[in-house]
């Protein structure tokens, strides 16, 4: 697995400015920091690394290397743990940790490269004993790991790409990622984090006071990263403290509830919108029956209207996912649900238009009788003007809804109802729509509609024809008046 993180990290950066911290090293200062660190503990070894020692003189080496007075402002090259005796090894440990709070400039891969290479070595070793659970980490030295971890993943955030040009305009799917240049560090921070918090060993009524709700806040303010690397990592560990640490369950879900929020109805933008929904996407799976009202009230506040904000095609799916699993759980939200489409339905926006639709079949799949007779009349009338959508790829895809077996059967169960909305959309389509496969399409639907009841069928066509009738003759009337006027005012 080692390797393949490795490897991972040696991948060229697209983006190199910008640099994992303030200066060569130290440690950055950041509103999302944990706070500062001494360095005074850490110490720096000058020599260059020379061949394996025996094992007396490196028992020696450790001993010596473990009580020497640490110097400022240096990193150590320190042993590795099993050249050293199990019983100084959470010395070792927390020496590790130190070495690890130094902070480089990766905007330059030629300064320091050395320190680097110690750092990113320690780091790969203090993995590896973590994994191993070869030996229980002391409650100071879990301490100690938090604070490192903090000290390197919880840093000011580079500004986004519409804010370093100035253009507003730009959607920000057509903006190109910026990738974290301490990554090859940063991923083995957080697999370090990763390792500790599925850990076996990680008891959580300790764990508990040093991940708590301050470090649960930074860690979710760092989903706005523009690295979709750091994302993954930072939606695979949130997920597990949430399984892990139930005490934090409640914080959590607010927590992630005002980052919807803020996204809605203020900024419009942020990076991790659709890995938060993914692991919203598996808690829902998780809630128990009967649901909630602080989850329903969730669904009404945050998630329905998560389809109004512009950027909606960067987390659909995610969203459609989360929409869908509570109507699974429970069948009677479908009307609120569909309402809430409805509500938010975009008027201008064909692409949009096209993931709504789509969603909308998702949950009607999902939707009862009862509760489809509850709003199929708001439903069908919305349907029918995306029928008649000049965009054929709207048209198209309302059309697919008759292709659906369960949809087809809560039509004809309420055709009455159904057929006189949008019967005259059907007729329009066949008359007059530009598009082949939406005219055969329509073709298709208006033969299904006589198979299953001739009668209202035809009533439908009659009635039709007497409106357009009507139409014609009010029509008729308007320009006789206008002619009458025009005449009369001529003389």
């Amino acid at each position: 697995m080692f390797t393949k993180i490795i490897k991972r990290g040696h991948r060229k950066v697209a983006k190199s400015d910008g640099g994992g911290g303030g200066g060569d090293y130290g440690y950055a200062s950041s509103s999302r920091s944990s706070g500062s660190a001494s360095t005074s503990n850490v110490v720096v070894n000058h020599a260059s690394r020379g061949d394996v020692p025996s094992n007396s003189a490196q028992h020696q080496l450790s001993s010596a290397v473990l009580t020497a007075p640490p110097a400022p402002d240096t990193i150590e090259n320190l042993p590795m743990f099993r050249d050293v005796p199990i019983s100084e090894r959470q010395n070792l440990f927390l020496r590790k940790l130190q070495n690890c709070c130094f902070q480089f400039d990766f905007s330059d891969t030629l300064k320091m490269v050395r320190e680097k290479e110690i750092k990113k070595q320690t780091l790969i070793e203090l993995v590896d004993f973590i994994q191993s659970g070869s030996s229980k980490i002391t409650e100071t030295n879990q301490e100690e790991l938090i604070r490192m971890i903090s000290v390197n993943i919880f840093r000011c955030l580079p500004p986004a790409s519409h804010e370093n040009t100035g253009s507003e305009n730009m959607e920000p799917e057509e903006e190109e990622p910026y990738l974290e240049p301490s990554w090859p560090h940063l991923q083995l921070v957080y697999e370090l984090l990763l390792r500790y918090v599925v850990s076996s060993d990680t008891d959580t009524k300790i764990a508990k006071r040093y991940i708590d709700h301050s470090f649960v806040l930074k860690l979710l303010d760092l989903f706005d990263s523009e690295d979709p690397r750091e994302r993954e990592y930072l939606k695979t560990i949130l997920h597990r403290i949430y399984g892990k640490f139930m005490v934090h369950r409640p914080f959590i879900r607010k927590a992630i509830n005002n980052i919807f929020y803020r996204f809605i109805y203020e900024t419009e933008r942020h990076s991790g919108i659709g890995e938060l929904l993914e692991i919203l996407g598996s808690i829902i799976n998780g809630f128990a029956l009967p649901m909630k009202e602080e989850h329903k009230l969730f669904l009404v506040r945050a998630l329905i209207p998560l389809h109004k904000p512009k950027p909606i095609a960067m987390y659909h799916q995610q969203l459609s996912y989360c929409i869908t699993q509570f109507v699974e759980k429970d069948y009677k939200l479908a009307d609120t649900v569909i309402r809430g489409l409805l509500k938010y339905w975009p008027v201008t926006n064909c692409q949009k238009e096209v993931l709504f639709l789509g969603e909308l079949e998702e949950v009607l799949e999902a939707t009862q009788a009862s509760e489809f007779q509850r709003c199929m009349v708001p439903l069908f009338r919305q349907i029918a003007r995306c029928l008649n959508s000049s965009h054929f790829q709207v048209a198209e895809r309302a059309l697919f809804f008759w292709k659906n077996e369960h949809i087809v059967s809560l039509i004809a169960q309420n055709r009455n109802v159904i057929l006189p909305i949008i019967f005259e959309a059907l007729e329009k389509n066949i008359k007059f729509h530009w598009n082949p496969a939406v005219h055969g399409l329509t073709v298709n639907v208006q033969k299904m509609f006589m198979e299953m009841d001739v009668e209202l069928f035809e009533e439908c066509q009659r009635q039709c024809a007497e409106r357009e009738a009507g139409a014609k003759e009010l029509e008729e009337q308007r320009e006789l008046a206008w002619q009458r006027l025009t005449e009369a005012t001529a003389q």
